[in-house]
């Protein structure tokens, strides 16, 4: 467990991109061959916005990292930090609960405050108005969604007290698991099922995607299902229901534009629709 942890403190950036790109590669495959929906669209024209934005957030996050690394650095050196106030513990435990914590602050809080603040909806409706939603949307960001993660995720490093080590790991897990359940994939339910009551989910997470609320203002995390358990924000909904976008932004033409998603954050706010059908 030491060597693995030593590993992410010193990863070399080209392990990190091997992660992106292969993590990408691999779903994409894999959603090619056990696809939950048969889309009638070219997946390569479909994937050029979303990965237009996936460079867009590694620009963002490159640009910003030593401000990360030197955060990480100063809570470490300074005793600073949950993970630094509480007992020594095994080191499993330790990067467990280092990553739980993190992926609160980075996945799920600045999720459910995107969802919750107007303005900052509008930002992070880019990435919700993606009519088929497959690996590729993983990473479809606006810039400005990309600086909002960042800072969420800068102050859980501040108050968790993260080692730089830790800091890796959980980008790492994070980009692999929003890979993995924005790919349209078909698991078998009961699969599905059981793995989201400990981890997001495919299905549990494209039931975020669906275009009414409440089930778009529901499932807001990203690794660990336990914090849509804990503050009732869990909801679920048969698969077949499914139907992705947002229902008052319906331009299935204007929604794959790169120049109008730029240009998304900064129309008229319009909540999306009710439905009448609610599962709990």
């Amino acid at each position: 467990m030491e060597s693995f942890i030593n590993y992410f403190e010193t990863i070399p950036p080209e392990h990190r991109s091997f992660i992106l790109v292969g993590g990408l590669a691999l779903f994409w495959i894999i959603e090619s061959g056990l696809p939950l929906f048969k889309f009638k669209y070219n997946k390569w024209q479909h994937a050029l916005p979303n990965l237009f934005f996936t460079l867009t957030t590694v620009i963002i996050n490159f640009a910003l990292a030593s401000l990360l690394y030197k955060t990480s650095k100063w809570v470490d050196a300074s005793n600073f930090g949950v993970l630094n106030w509480l007992p020594d513990m095994p080191l499993w435990l330790y990067a467990l609960l280092g990553v739980l914590l993190l992926d609160f602050f980075g996945a799920y809080l600045a999720h459910l405050v995107e969802h919750k603040v107007k303005p900052l909806w509008m930002v992070h409706l880019v990435h919700h108005t993606d009519h088929s939603v497959d690996t590729t949307t993983a990473n479809r960001h606006h810039p400005l969604e990309s600086l909002i993660r960042f800072f969420f995720t800068l102050f859980g490093v501040f108050i968790v007290g993260a080692p730089i080590a830790l800091v890796f790991l959980y980008q790492s897990l994070s980009l692999v698991f929003s890979q993995f359940t924005h790919a349209n994939l078909k698991m078998p339910r009961r699969l599905d099922k059981a793995l989201s009551y400990i981890i997001v989910s495919p299905d549990m997470h494209k039931i975020h995607h669906h275009y009414r609320l409440p089930y778009t203002d529901s499932n807001y995390g990203n690794i660990f299902s336990v914090w849509d358990h804990l503050f009732g924000t869990y909801m679920y909904m048969e698969r077949e229901k499914l139907v992705y976008g947002v229902d008052v932004f319906p331009d299935e033409q204007k929604n794959s534009h790169i120049g109008e998603l730029l240009k998304q954050p900064f129309q008229k706010y319009e909540k999306p629709t009710l439905s009448a059908d609610v599962e709990k």
